[in-house]
């Protein structure tokens, strides 16, 4: 018996939102390296009754999505980041320990070089990278912000993780990149 989604491939997009997509898209392009494919928008349902938002975004139905704008950033999913004008007013970001609390990590193969280079473009990691342990064992990481405060995680594991060693599955990464 198959068990999941009919035909899920894998992860397409992760979309979030964003204060200011200019500020944006000058984090992702310049100093993460993503590259910019496309703007929509703006997404508008002004009249009374019109609920397009409501049922298909969950959000207030006079919210205006001001643009989204969609990055590529090498292999994995794109990201599709909008910036709204709440109806509602907007929330604070949650943190981590919070219920839609997130983070978005990126594989470097260099994590000391990646590092010194977010240092080098004013962007400050979350104390020094960890080494894990057990399961996770070669892999090392850690934490930095956006200029917005979204938090991103830079991890490294060139020789491969711990628990893969007897995986059915191999995790992807540069010790076998296509089996």
């Amino acid at each position: 018996m198959t068990t999941g989604l009919p035909g899920l491939r894998g992860t397409d997009h992760i979309g979030f939102t964003v204060p200011d997509l200019d500020q944006a898209h000058d984090f992702f392009v310049n100093v993460i390296g993503c590259e910019y494919v496309y703007t929509l928008g703006p997404f508008v349902h002004e009249e009374e009754g019109d609920d397009w938002m409501l049922e298909h975004l969950g959000v207030h139905p006079r919210t205006v999505m001001r643009e989204l704008r969609f990055y590529r950033c090498k292999f994995g999913p794109n990201f599709e980041i909008f910036q709204y004008e709440p109806a509602e007013g907007a929330s604070p970001q949650p943190r981590n320990s919070d219920i839609g609390g997130h983070h978005l990590a990126f594989y470097v193969d260099d994590l000391d070089a990646a590092v010194a280079y977010l240092r080098s473009k004013g962007v400050e990691p979350m104390g020094e990278p960890t080494v894990s342990s057990s399961y996770s064992t070669g892999q090392r990481w850690v934490y930095f912000r956006s200029p917005w405060g979204m938090q991103f995680e830079l991890v490294s594991y060139p020789q491969g993780k711990a628990y893969e060693a007897d995986a059915p599955v191999k995790l992807w990464h540069p010790a076998h990149p296509a089996e």
